[in-house]
């Protein structure tokens, strides 16, 4: 088993990153979605008397989404997987700024704890790969025309931002195929390193996308997103992420 804690540093409110982080996964599913692959949103909802860090937190939204993966894992992998297996399924009940696998403290038992190992993303200094990388996802680049912020440079560029925050993202692995656990378990760690730190270069970069809409305006835009990759996944080429 691998335990991960990645924090993600931001130079946004906490009350603004909840409309940025919705407003990104709706965006960036589009731009995973085609050819047959991508995601599928079945589940999209409010959640009631569901308790999240006992009991503090039991209401908001749920989601359920299948991510069709079969081009985006490595060959190895799709060499040995059954046919139809590379999907997985997502549930998520998102009270925010608390979610299922997004918990302050995370309540991890005293072993749990001791495995973590802590992994400090950097959005503009940390290197991403070629085929990842945008101009115009760039945050060594951009600077927001509505709140003036940004460009993000040098190091510790957090110490000169205000507002800044901090996300906390807690992935724990356990892949149980003797001769591929340590293999596998290490390749899905490193995935979610690059979807954190892709994710929320574009969260940053988006800014004077997302910056001002309401709620209801991001609800607007899930219920379009869906039909959206609904179309998406059954036309085109694959998009996105590629395996290796």
């Amino acid at each position: 088993m691998l335990v991960k804690e990645f924090r993600v540093i931001l130079p946004v409110t906490v009350e603004e990153y909840q409309v940025a982080q919705l407003y990104s996964v709706a965006e960036a599913s589009k731009n995973e979605t085609g050819g047959g692959e991508g995601i599928e949103v079945l589940k999209n909802e409010p959640f009631d008397n569901y308790p999240l860090l006992g009991g503090k937190y039991c209401k908001g939204q749920y989601t359920y989404k299948i991510y069709h993966l079969k081009s985006k894992v490595p060959a190895y992998i799709r060499l040995l997987a059954p046919e139809g297996s590379l999907e997985v399924h997502e549930e998520a009940w998102n009270a925010y700024p608390y979610c299922r696998t997004v918990i302050s403290a995370h309540e991890l038992t005293g072993d749990k704890l001791k495995m973590r190992e802590v992994v400090t993303i950097d959005i503009s200094n940390d290197p991403v790969k070629p085929a990842d990388y945008k101009p115009s996802e760039d945050p060594t680049k951009f600077k927001s025309e509505k709140t003036g912020r940004g460009p993000l440079v040098g190091p510790q560029w957090w110490k000169k931002c205000d507002p800044v925050m901090t996300c906390y993202k807690l992935v724990t692995c356990e892949f149980k195929w003797f001769g591929l656990q340590t293999r596998i378990e290490k390749f899905i760690q490193d995935v979610e390193r690059r979807l954190f730190t892709n994710f929320h270069r574009q969260v940053f970069c988006w800014m004077d996308r997302w910056h001002g809409l309401t709620m209801e305006d991001i609800r607007r835009l899930e219920d379009k997103t869906k039909e959206e990759l609904d179309q998406q996944r059954q036309v085109g080429e694959v998009r996105g992420t590629k395996g290796e």
